[in-house]
């Protein structure tokens, strides 16, 4: 048993995927928070365009 968690301990097999997975997490993260901030700029866009034209007729 003690030597199965020593070779437990000391593998890296999956440890690229981990941190490929981490990295497409932030990736994520920051697009979404993009997305966001875009998205609340053209709904303020839109709807000045719109009270703009309610003025004019």
């Amino acid at each position: 048993m003690k030597r199965f968690l020593k070779r437990f301990w000391k593998e890296t097999e999956g440890q690229d995927l981990v941190e490929y997975a981490l990295i497409v997490a932030v990736i994520a993260l920051g697009l979404i928070a993009a997305v966001r901030a875009v998205a609340a700029a053209l709904v303020s866009l839109y709807e000045s365009i719109s009270a703009a034209l309610a003025l004019t007729q």
